[in-house]
């Protein structure tokens, strides 16, 4: 087996072990997907099926810990892959029902994509009523705006 391949496998195994585990294990789990994310090692196509999945436990039901290490391993994703905002769109859709903290890391994701579909969803939360998201959301506002401009220059 190969380096890909026992990444990959980690990953699998991961999965697995998510579906029949108790919540604190579960978030363990996610965490060793965030392991292997943070390695930059995957495929993008790879990457990108394992935030979709991470994105999934993100929206469940879970309790606070599950919920957490899956926005925490898709921050990892986004700083090693160009995260498309079509992967990352359910969290847009669902933004508002995030605690505080778990939104700063939605916020933070909406603005790595660098997609201006983003924009409208992230300045709804410039009037947040916790200052933190509220930061959050002036950062991520910020980095889609220079991105924007970014893109308007290289032209």
């Amino acid at each position: 087996m190969d380096e890909y391949q026992g990444l990959t496998a980690l990953i699998e195994s991961a999965w697995e072990e998510l579906e029949g585990s108790g919540a604190g294990r579960r978030a363990l789990c996610l965490d060793a997907v965030d392991d292997v994310l943070e390695t930059g090692r995957l495929t993008q196509d790879d990457a990108e099926r394992a935030v979709e999945r991470l994105v999934t436990a993100a929206l469940s039901d879970e309790g606070h810990p599950v919920r957490e290490a899956a926005l925490h391993a898709v921050c990892t994703a986004s700083v090693h892959y160009a995260l498309p905002y079509r992967v990352v769109e359910p969290l847009a859709v669902a933004a508002d029902v995030f605690e505080p903290l778990l939104l700063e890391y939605v916020l933070a994701v909406l603005a790595s994509t660098h997609d201006q579909a983003a924009l409208p969803i992230v300045e709804l939360f410039l009037h947040h009523p916790h200052p933190e998201v509220r930061g959050e959301a002036a950062e991520a506002v910020a980095e889609l705006r220079w991105s924007q401009e970014s893109a308007g220059t290289a032209r």
